[in-house]
């Protein structure tokens, strides 16, 4: 198994960051846009009351089997059900052009969707594509979820409530320039997708537990310059639970965040996990705004049954203030729902390794970093937090690291020590005070019978 992760990660070590820039997915797009249909053209009214499901998906329909290019969606506010994107099409909201979602669940399609790290039935996003390529949504229009279909599955609806906006096993995807605004569910949730850009959004999910954006099982995906608001994280990167998970090995990898204001109302503003299993490396969160986290900024999370790893994560040039909890919380001992069928053993241990954060300037934070929900069995293998600024009550908390270095630490305004640390080695530690060892899990035995995809 070992060896297989090990060749997996080098199919994907050469970056494509070529692919994602303005032009790279842009202009391959505007190739295939060999011309542009009106939704009015095929019989949507926008006028807010009558449904255009039909209408607009007859425009997506015959816009993909023409060769693609832009289905435009005059001023007005069109009231829909779901609707699927075809390869090579765009949706084009022009100014004052609302797509608002139905109430009515029977309005949404049912297949096999992405809920908590494990593919269970669900309806289908409002806006929606599935196995398609060179697809995008741009503004300046908005699209608004209706705050009828939000929420968990439950035992009399087990089936999972439409995200806003889902892709699954989709390519070369460009969301640019407009609102989204939904509650109690997720944003937007891109599915097993690779060579994403998402670009100059105004997301707003507050009012209930609703993320903005979804990572969950996607490569090389590009966040720059978005203004996110919401009722749970801003951002989750994930990428599935338990051995269903882990047996698919379906990696997170190649994430960059760029430029972006967050502000979170229940709990991260960037989330690494809880659901891990399939992997997680390569993250880069740069020059961002964090104006208000319910527990921490950035919160790295998983869980003994997860396995498989979370590595080579990166925080640079941040400005952090509003936390209740603080910068930096890393638990993979316990954060999330156990999986029905984890992981067991030592395998099950997630490996964490090379988190380094610099330049990060803090106001009126409660903790610096708390990095002690590793386990001892498996240390963090590499920790760097470097030239921090600001005035914090409480310091640094490390458990079971090795290769750490604290460096240019300068903050104010500490109840307690700076540092405080057990089992850890490294450089900046000099000094520190010593600290209980975290609470590890019970082991998790193997099952009588090995788990078999199915």
């Amino acid at each position: 198994m070992l060896a297989r992760r090990n060749f997996l990660s080098g199919l994907f070590a050469v970056p494509l960051a070529e692919l994602l820039t303005k032009r790279g997915i842009a202009q391959r797009t505007s190739r295939g846009a060999r011309l542009t249909l009106s939704v009015r053209d095929f019989g949507a009214t926008g006028d807010g009351t009558t449904k255009d499901t039909v209408a607009i998906q007859k425009a997506i329909d015959r816009c993909g089997v023409l060769g693609g290019g832009e289905v435009l969606f005059p001023a007005g506010r069109y009231l829909s059900g779901a609707i699927a994107l075809r390869s090579n099409t765009t949706l084009r909201l022009t100014e004052n052009a609302i797509i608002a979602g139905s109430p009515d669940f029977a309005d949404y399609p049912v297949t096999q969707v992405r809920w908590e790290g494990k593919w269970i039935p669900g309806y289908v996003g409002l806006i929606y594509a599935i196995d398609a390529n060179q697809i995008g949504i741009t503004g300046p229009g908005k699209i608004i979820g209706n705050v009828a279909l939000g929420g968990r599955p439950t035992a009399q609806n087990p089936l999972r409530h439409p995200a806003l906006i889902e892709f699954i096993r989709c390519r070369d995807i460009v969301m640019d320039d407009f609102s989204a605004e939904y509650r109690l569910m997720w944003c937007i949730h891109p599915t097993n997708c690779e060579n994403i850009s998402i670009r100059n959004l105004t997301i707003r999910t507050t009012g209930g537990n609703g993320d903005g954006i979804d990572i969950d099982s996607c490569k090389h995906v590009r966040i720059d310059g978005c203004d996110i608001a919401t009722g749970d994280d801003c951002i989750a990167i994930k990428s599935g639970r338990g051995s269903e998970a882990y047996s698919l090995l379906q990696t997170c990898e190649d994430i960059q965040i760029t430029n972006c204001t967050f502000a979170d109302s229940i709990f991260a503003c960037i989330g690494i996990g809880s659901e891990t299993s399939g992997g997680i490396r390569n993250v880069r969160i740069e020059g961002c705004k964090i104006t208000h986290a319910q527990t921490f900024a950035i919160y790295i999370k998983s869980r003994v049954g997860r396995g498989a790893f979370i590595e080579d994560i990166t925080a640079s040039d941040l400005d952090v203030s509003g936390t209740v909890g603080g910068f930096l919380r890393c638990n993979v001992l316990s954060s999330g729902l156990q999986d029905e069928v984890p992981v067991a053993g030592d395998e099950g241990i997630p490996t964490v390794r090379n988190f380094k954060f610099s330049n990060i300037r803090l106001q009126d934070c409660p903790q610096v970093a708390d990095v002690t929900g590793v386990h001892s069995r498996k240390p963090l293998e590499g920790f760097a937090l470097t030239n921090v600024t600001g005035n914090c009550a409480k310091g640094i908390s490390l458990a079971n690291i090795h290769n750490a270095e604290l460096r240019d630490i300068r903050v104010t305004g500490l109840t307690g020590p700076l540092v405080s640390v057990v089992n850890v080695t490294g450089t900046g530690i000099e000094g520190a005070s010593a600290l209980a060892p975290p609470k590890e899990p019970a082991a998790i035995l193997a099952p009588a019978t090995s788990y078999v995809l199915k």
